[in-house]
């Protein structure tokens, strides 16, 4: 009897080995946050969306993302083949998505995620779970990608860069990603940043004692990443940045009006 298996490498690995060769030659940094979400999951819970289903906790945090980045559009640039910063007005929120608990997760960009209500975001991201093809790894671009020769890959990735419209288009403008889903607790998350200015790491969520209203309770904490590429991003404006996002997400901002 074999003492091991011998398994193929998947072919889709493929590009997750390239990003991380991407990721490797960058000057990423990365902020840690600790927010406290009991307004915003009471609030969630107390309401279901229009179709009966939970509303999405993920479409909450991209809505916010969405409004804070927004508001700090520089978090977002991307440069040009002729060294130029294009700072695109639209935030276009590339997350992953579950469609259902223990299958992979799928990326789908959510275009003009600022200019959404958060349930137009929550009943998106439901349609993709309930139809998975509208994810845009089912592009042919993604299906052809492995059976390239790498140098063909990076090549293009190269490419792809050096055009921030295109770039856009295929990639979306920032990216969210979620360990939480996978696990519970407060889990932190330190990802890599393989091509976009900003990206979002979801961690858990964690109950603790805290001070509302001048009084110690328990509150809920998730706990965030938040990852820069410094060549295009300095630490002040991403500062500022982060300290938005925090105050939407603990006040619900993105949810007055739509869930009472």
């Amino acid at each position: 009897m074999s003492a091991f298996d011998v398994l193929p490498f998947p072919t889709e690995r493929q590009l997750v080995v390239d990003a991380g060769s991407l990721a490797s030659r960058r000057h990423i940094f990365y902020g840690l946050a600790e927010v406290d979400v009991t307004r915003a999951r009471e609030a969630l819970r107390a309401q279901p969306s229009a179709d009966g289903h939970r509303q999405s906790f993920t479409g909450y945090i991209v809505a916010s993302l969405a409004r804070a980045v927004e508001a700090h559009r520089e978090v977002q640039a991307y440069r040009d083949w002729r060294g130029r910063l294009v700072l695109f007005h639209d935030v276009d929120v590339v997350t992953m998505v579950e469609p259902e608990p223990g299958a992979v997760a799928i990326p789908h960009i959510i275009r003009g995620a600022n200019r959404k209500t958060f349930s137009e975001i929550s009943q998106e991201i439901r349609s993709v779970q309930r139809l998975p093809e509208g994810g845009v790894q089912q592009l042919g671009i993604g299906r052809l990608a492995p059976r390239v020769p790498r140098w063909v890959r990076l090549l293009f990735f190269w490419t792809v860069k050096k055009s921030p419209h295109w770039f856009r288009r295929l990639e979306g403008t920032v990216v969210v990603t979620s360990v939480g889903m996978f696990a519970r607790g407060g889990l932190w998350g330190i990802g890599f940043l393989p091509t976009h200015t900003m990206g979002l790491t979801v961690g858990g969520i964690s109950q603790k004692p805290g001070i509302h209203e001048g009084a110690i309770s328990i509150r809920d904490y998730l706990n965030l990443t938040l990852a820069f590429d410094h060549d295009v991003v300095d630490g002040a404006p991403a500062a500022r940045f982060g300290r938005t996002l925090v105050d939407l997400i603990e006040s619900a901002a993105v949810l007055e009006g739509e869930i009472h």
